[in-house]
């Protein structure tokens, strides 16, 4: 018996190993956080954290568990097997033309689906993303031939793409549904009650092409895990350096706005983020950073995944809820955004490049003018 992913999830970028979110944990207890059991039955992973280590940890943690009993979901995308690492970049996505052809695409994604697959010691995902793809993957049948295929091999039951690291990439993945729709059944998008946009606004055409979404950064940075208060250390390389000066202050009277919403449900902050995620039709999942602060006293991981699995799958949030949380977080332009954007000028990088006529024809098509994606 097969199992698509659930309402809730956990990601190997959990726990501070692998990306730098807070403190990493040890083995130990990041084994425990990330194995599956009856209330969070559903594991992300993508082959590139740690260059194959967390996928390994991973296998670990689920080891002995019953592999009907949860959902396993993959991402490949970065060749860190023959690219060379970028400094802050990253690794290069394989479709870089340094790398490969067209022509090369189907097996490199089958060689990378195979090797994940085997550090984690399992036969199959249940869903596979394409992972933080640069134009050409959103955009070359290649790409999704070789996506295809995984399937048909049964690597995976299903397939999806999973746009970033950074926000944005709104065009493109509406441009990767009008393309492949018809193949594509999950994607993966940031959103939270303090992060409405942009990410709203690629909902509708996801449902309207039977995808389903699981969203991440649910926890806007693990403000939503509230504890994480101005003034508090963060490690040199935390992952949350890059966000705006002040956003932990600003968000934080934000929360106290929401609070009231949330006791009246009998919600902690974070189930009501996720509360929130759940309630558009589009979004099937929510996949929180557990973030272990710190400082003495900060909430430890354990405690955030128990209110995580606490999360009720039905929704208890009334449209007029929904729509005062919305507009309590509006962040509408509030940052440069990343893929097909008005405000990129020269030639095309591998996570930026300028709008052109395909893209303008999209934004139209979808009632979003070009002004909706430039900061202001």
């Amino acid at each position: 018996m097969a199992l698509d992913p659930t309402h809730t999830a956990l990601g190997t970028w959990s726990g501070g190993r692998f990306m730098h979110f807070g403190t990493a944990l040890d083995d130990d207890r990041l084994l425990a956080l990330m194995r599956p059991d009856e209330h969070v039955r559903t594991v992300l992973t993508a082959d590139v954290y740690g260059e194959g280590a967390a996928d390994e940890l991973l296998g670990r943690a689920l080891q002995g568990s019953d592999r009907d009993a949860y959902s396993l979901v993959g991402a490949v995308g970065h060749d860190f097997y023959d690219g060379q690492r970028e400094g802050a970049k990253g690794y290069p996505r394989f479709t870089d033309p340094r790398l490969r052809t067209p022509a090369e695409y189907g097996a490199y994604l089958r060689t990378a689906t195979e090797r994940s697959l085997r550090r984690i010691g399992a036969d199959a995902f249940d869903v596979l993303l394409l992972h933080n793809p640069d134009r050409t993957g959103y955009t070359h049948p290649a790409v999704w031939e070789g996506m295809t295929a995984l399937r048909d091999a049964g690597l995976t039951r299903r397939i999806g793409v999973a746009p970033g690291p950074a926000n944005g990439f709104t065009l493109d993945v509406i441009d990767c549904f009008e393309r492949y729709g018809a193949e594509i059944d999950w994607a993966m998008l940031i959103l939270n009650p303090l992060e409405p946009w942009p990410g709203e606004l690629a909902l509708p055409a996801a449902a309207a092409h039977d995808v389903k979404v699981i969203t991440r950064v649910v926890d806007y940075g693990g403000l939503f895990h509230d504890d994480l208060r101005p003034g508090l250390p963060m490690g040199e390389r935390d992952h949350r350096a890059f966000r705006a000066e002040g956003w932990i202050a600003s968000g934080v009277e934000r929360l106290e706005r929401l609070r009231p919403i949330a006791e009246r449900h009998g919600l902690t902050l974070l189930q009501l983020a996720a509360q929130w995620n759940l309630a558009h039709p589009a979004v099937a999942s929510v996949v929180p950073t557990l973030i272990q602060e710190g400082w003495e006293g900060a909430k430890p991981v354990e405690a955030q995944r128990a209110e995580l699995a606490a999360v009720p799958a039905g929704i208890v949030l009334s449209e007029d809820e929904v729509a005062e949380i919305r507009a309590i977080g509006d962040n509408t332009r509030c940052m440069a955004l990343k893929g097909g954007v008005p405000d990129h000028e020269g030639e095309a990088r591998p996570d930026r490049w300028p709008l052109d006529g395909e893209l303008e024809a999209i934004a139209a098509r979808w009632d979003i003018a070009p002004g909706d994606l430039q900061p202001v």
